[in-house]
């Protein structure tokens, strides 16, 4: 998570796209688990040996609403489950508190609530912008999401 991995002296800046930012003492799982009025959180059924995945019927709405229709479905097929502790693993040091970070905020977006977003950003001090996208937003609109990057990545140097 580049929120720990930040931390590394060779990283500049941090960025987030669709994403959770804990803060130290947060994790992926203490983030998600905080709902936000009028949105809705993540499709994941129960957890099965360890492991989540995201409801296969709802994966195409949830996670890739604006990503061609079949893209969509092979995505829902062939999704890795994930295991628990990559969102149950508490932050030690939030790199955010130290350096600069950016958060492309995706307003289409049922797996991160928009709201969620924004707030993390904003305690963060991150510099955002926002896209109608769903999460899948490096499928949808990957020229913009290279360009956001990029931009990060000019900054500072």
């Amino acid at each position: 998570m580049i929120t720990e991995a930040g931390n590394d002296p060779k990283v500049r800046s941090l960025v987030y796209l669709a994403a959770f930012a804990p803060d130290t003492g947060e994790s992926v799982a203490t983030l998600a688990a905080k709902p936000v009025p009028g949105e809705a959180g993540a499709p994941l059924l129960s957890p099965e040996n360890g492991f989540l995945i995201v409801d296969p019927a709802k994966f195409a709405t949830a996670f890739a609403a604006d990503v061609d229709p079949a893209t969509g479905a092979f995505l829902a097929d062939e999704q890795v489950p994930w295991g628990l502790e990559a969102v149950d693993g508490v932050v030690r040091q939030a790199a955010w508190h130290a350096k600069t970070s950016y958060f492309l905020v995706t307003t289409q977006d049922r797996m991160v609530p928009p709201t969620a977003q924004r707030g993390m950003a904003k305690r963060a001090h991150g510099t955002v912008e926002e896209i109608a996208s769903s999460h899948a937003v490096m499928l949808s609109h990957p020229d913009a999401v290279a360009s956001f990057i990029e931009r990060a990545g000019a900054v500072g140097r």
